[in-house]
């Protein structure tokens, strides 16, 4: 259960140069530096995490489709307003049901922020609920072998 958390998190906190529905501004193919930030709740636990991914178009094209192809998730929302992408799902995997809110700010074409807030019924590893947030900053070109879609 634990990994379906962590793998439904990730999806929703990672909407950058996709793909979507809803054409979204451009950014950057490369290698991105992210940030993030969750907070679990009860109790406010906090935890951070950075890593490094190499991205091309058709990589996050190939996660988006993961995303809208989740089985028991449909997408009850999604729109853009002017550098904002809003996205809402709702999940009902394996005994819980995960209702997801994230707006994606396209701050350029080389920094993205994003905030994601979580319920999960019932609780899931002791959490009611999450919010993560997510900051996204283009370095430049991905080093020589590493394919895109390596998070390293």
């Amino acid at each position: 259960m634990n990994k379906l958390m962590v793998f439904v998190v990730a999806v929703l906190a990672m909407p950058i140069g996709t793909a979507y529905a809803i054409d979204h501004p451009p950014t950057k193919e490369g290698l991105w530096l992210v940030r993030t930030q969750t907070i679990g709740n009860p109790g406010g636990k906090k935890s951070e995490d950075t890593m490094k991914v190499c991205r091309d178009h058709a990589s996050e094209k190939a996660g988006e489709a993961v995303m809208r192809n989740m089985k028991g998730c449909t997408i009850s929302n999604e729109s853009l307003s002017s550098n904002v992408y809003s996205l809402a799902i709702h999940c009902a995997i394996a005994g819980t049901v995960i209702d997801s809110k994230a707006a994606t700010t396209f701050q350029s074409d080389t920094a993205v922020h994003s905030e994601t807030h979580v319920s999960y019924t019932p609780a899931m590893n002791g959490e009611t609920d999450q919010t993560v947030i997510n900051d996204q900053t283009y370095l430049g070109s991905c080093p020589a072998g590493v394919k895109p879609g390596i998070v390293h």
